[in-house]
């Protein structure tokens, strides 16, 4: 689910983006630097710190699972299905929309 709003596309696409390279720690930098009236920057890195949670959760339960074998299925799995949805929200911000993740509860 996706909405338009108007703000610097540039950094609400670098709120999904940096997921890849430092996790929830990027989109909750990018959070934090934010100005307060750049809606579309705020909801964007709060989507993706949202799901970035989420993905951590879903690693290290799979982690867990990997004693019973299961968790080496999902941990490329929940890696695959994270890159594809991050670099789908980092288009979709960077045309000027807000991105909702799938599944993806409002954590923050």
């Amino acid at each position: 689910m996706s909405t338009h709003a108007d703000g610097d596309t540039t950094m609400a696409a670098l709120a999904h983006i940096s997921a890849l390279v430092a996790s929830f720690l990027g989109p909750l930098l990018i959070l934090v630097l934010a100005d307060d009236t750049d809606t579309l920057v705020k909801e964007n890195a709060k989507n993706a710190l949202n799901f970035q949670i989420l993905v951590f959760i879903a690693m290290v339960i799979s982690g867990a699972l990997t004693v019973v074998l299961i968790g080496l299925l999902l941990i490329p799995i929940v890696g695959l299905v994270n890159v594809i949805l991050v670099i789908l929200a980092t288009i979709k911000a960077n045309n000027s929309e807000i991105y909702s993740y799938p599944f993806t509860p409002s954590i923050i």
